[in-house]
């Protein structure tokens, strides 16, 4: 394995593309001072994975991006490649020649490549490890540093013999591995404290997560008891559908009963208007007449009644005019005054007469007593007979009056019906002694209307 080129390209002094063809052995690279070779090695120690400024001859790592001069301007990226001879097979890389390239940006942006493929540094410096050529990079000694490896300290003269001899990039793993170790460790401890702390809240999530099932289980239950009480409601609805239906297709039936019943009694009526109109003019005059007759008679009962009203009070009158009440009420007031002579006789006898006389005197007295009484009664039962009979007169005044009064509705109604033949009262025969008896036992039921048959009654019923 050898270096075999080197491209370089805005690294420091080399603006322009410069490639170095180096073969196997020893090659010498000469020229003046500032020529850029030192340039070279910087190249070499850069795309390898320097990391400190100083150790590229640099106070940061942009100064070894061309910075320009008087002709040319500054450009804006280094780039180093760097060719290696793997033929032997000593990298750890299927291919003969490894071709390991890094550029650097103003920005700041850094990148690396392993044959024109996109890496990490760290997968560059593992890849040479395993060639001999490490971070410390004892390959290259620069003027200066002899003196620096001779007088090292036991630490870092060990660092260098073991990146000498392969064993350095172990320890780096054992380290990494180590770092690794310990970072598990930790995420163990952590992942330890998580699962307490899930454990603790285990329980109350076993609970909750009991509940969370019981709440599905009872919401399916809900679901299914709402669907079942949907299904009955929509059961009941459509029974009440078809309740509702079946009552309007009665409803219709009716109403075409009803409608054909209407065009019957239009068809009657119109029967009856075209018998009447058969019947004439002299059968509509006729029952006029008819009407009137029972009119005049109705009016002859109001005078009648009205004759008979006069008579009850003339009788009232005579008797008050005869001085019956008056003569009765005198006779009692006679009667009053004897008692009280009587009773003051008796007072007085009772002082005046003593033995048989007095005795005889003293029953005397009490028959005479006993009689202006009995005179007494009679006067005042014969008072309230006079009393009553005058209420009982006026009491057939006012029941004629009403009798009147429907005698009179009924002639109206007898004016208005068709058919009619009469009132009850007209057409029954009552002896004048037994009338008012007879109008007290029937009242109103005399004036009731007589028909001369069913239709007529029922027409003048529903008028």
């Amino acid at each position: 394995m050898f270096l075999k080129s080197i491209t370089l390209k805005g690294f420091k002094s080399f603006a322009d593309s410069t490639t170095l063809v180096l073969e196997p052995g020893v090659t010498v690279v000469v020229g003046p001072n500032g020529s850029g070779k030192s340039n070279v090695v910087d190249a070499i120690a850069w795309v390898l994975g320097a990391q400190a400024p100083s150790s590229v001859r640099s106070q940061k790592m942009d100064d070894v991006i061309f910075a320009g001069t008087a002709k040319r301007p500054a450009l804006g990226r280094a780039e180093v490649a760097m060719t290696i001879d793997n033929s032997a097979g000593l990298l750890p890389i299927d291919f003969s020649e490894v071709t390991v390239s890094r550029t650097l940006f103003r920005t700041g942006e850094s990148e690396y490549a392993i044959n024109g493929v996109s890496c990490r540094l760290l997968d560059v410096q593992e890849l040479l490890s395993d060639a001999g050529v490490g971070r410390q990079q004892h390959v290259i000694v620069s003027q200066g540093q002899i003196d620096a490896v001779l007088n090292a300290r036991p630490e870092d003269r060990r660092a260098i013999i073991e990146e000498a001899s392969g064993v350095l990039k172990h320890r780096k793993r054992k380290e990494k591995a180590e770092r690794r170790l310990e970072s598990t460790e930790a995420n163990l401890l952590r992942a330890q404290d998580l699962l307490r702390e899930v454990r603790r809240q285990l329980k109350p999530l076993e609970r909750q997560a009991d509940a969370a099932r019981r709440h599905g289980t009872l919401a399916a239950e809900l679901r299914t008891l709402r669907l079942h009480v949907s299904g009955r409601d929509i059961a009941a609805l459509q029974a009440r559908t078809q309740a509702l239906a079946n009552d309007k297709a009665r409803g219709d039936e009716s109403e075409n009963a009803l409608r054909a019943r209407l065009s019957a009694l239009d068809a009657a009526v119109m029967s009856d208007e075209a018998q009447l109109t058969a019947r004439g003019d002299s059968t509509i005059n006729d029952e006029l007449a008819r009407v009137e007759n029972l009119r005049g008679r109705a009016r002859g009962l109001v005078q009648v009644v009205a004759e008979r009203r006069r008579s009850v009070e003339r009788e009232r009158g005579q008797m008050m005019d005869s001085g019956v009440v008056a003569q009765l009420e005198g006779e009692a007031a006679e009667v009053r005054q004897q008692l009280e002579e009587v009773a003051q006789q008796l007072r007085d006898a009772g002082g005046m007469y003593v033995g048989g006389s007095a005795a005889e005197e003293l029953a005397a007295l009490q028959t005479a007593t006993a009689t202006a009484q009995a005179r007494l009664d009679d006067a005042i039962s014969a008072h309230a007979a006079a009393s009553s009979s005058a209420a009982a007169s006026a009491a057939r005044v006012e029941a004629f009056q009403a009798t009147i009064d429907a005698q009179a509705l009924s002639a109206k109604t007898l004016s208005e019906a068709v058919g009619s033949v009469g009132t009850l009262l007209e057409l029954v025969d009552i002896d004048d002694d037994w009338r008012v008896a007879v109008q007290a036992a029937l009242g109103e039921s005399l004036s009731a209307v007589v028909m001369s048959d069913v239709a007529g009654a029922r027409a003048a019923g529903c008028a």
